[in-house]
């Protein structure tokens, strides 16, 4: 999945319905691991990975792959430096 260009509705956790907007609201409320993500959303969670997720995997991949784009992101725009 390209994390930068999926839209702000697409599914990351499919166990607990969480969406990537979510996670990047809880990153924007200080998130900056998986387990606050889980704290803070309850993404990563549920236990029916391999059923209702269509890649058949646990979501803390894709999470962790948003945490590593996002928070460079979001901190910088914080810190006020545009470039």
């Amino acid at each position: 999945m390209n994390w930068k260009e999926a839209h702000q509705e697409t599914t990351v956790c499919y166990c607990k319905n969480v969406n990537k907007q979510q996670i990047l609201r809880a990153i924007t409320n200080g998130a900056k691991t998986l387990q606050d993500i889980q704290s803070m959303t309850g993404a990563c969670t549920g236990n029916q990975c391999a059923t209702l997720n269509p890649s058949g995997i646990c979501c803390s991949k894709d999470i962790n792959e948003l945490l590593a784009i996002y928070i460079p992101i979001f901190e910088k725009l914080s810190s006020g430096n545009c470039g």
